[in-house]
């Protein structure tokens, strides 16, 4: 496969890293309550969801300074609107997630750290502001979604790959 076709290095390390995180910090999220028997699962999912964060706004502006490779000539005007539209809105949830996270972690009375190395400076929000009771509703649901997307967007790369015998997920692999 031709460099054209194929997303460059960094975008590719940026795809596979915050794929793992992201995976990882639902799999925190939604068995915080058992895993924190265990291990530190909230500071360690707030962790993640920070670190997701800033390599998400990384990977935005990256993105919209790289032209990735074109979808291939076959596909239809419908599968390619779907493609972007999956795009953007992981994109969005991978902006919108952690940052909703990190909007109730400074509402809050205990100290935002990352990985027990630093502070994290908190938003100035307080409990019973729209932003944090909004940030609280929606941090969840939009955890659920990002699943769904993940399993669509896996979905359709799978699909590339073992029944249309096309490049699509080639093109992420390296």
């Amino acid at each position: 496969m031709t460099d054209s076709v194929r997303y460059n290095g960094t975008a590719r390390l940026l795809h596979w890293t915050i794929a793992v995180l992201i995976i990882a910090n639902l799999i925190l999220g939604i068995g915080h309550d058992p895993l924190g028997e265990i291990l530190p699962a909230m500071p360690i999912h707030k962790s993640i969801g920070l670190t997701v964060l800033a390599l998400s706004l990384f990977r935005l502006v990256w993105r919209i300074t790289h032209t990735p490779p074109p979808l291939p000539a076959s596909l239809a005007g419908w599968e390619k609107g779907a493609a972007h539209a999956m795009h953007w809105l992981l994109y969005a949830l991978m902006i919108l997630l952690p940052l909703s996270g990190w909007i109730m972690s400074s509402a809050g009375t205990r100290p935002l750290q990352w990985f027990w190395l630093f502070d994290v400076p908190k938003l100035d929000v307080a409990k019973g502001d729209a932003i944090v009771s909004l940030s609280g509703g929606s941090h969840g649901p939009m955890g659920f979604l990002m699943i769904a997307l993940l399993i669509g967007h896996i979905g359709a790369a799978l699909r590339h790959h073992f029944l249309l015998k096309d490049d699509v997920l080639r093109r992420m692999l390296g």
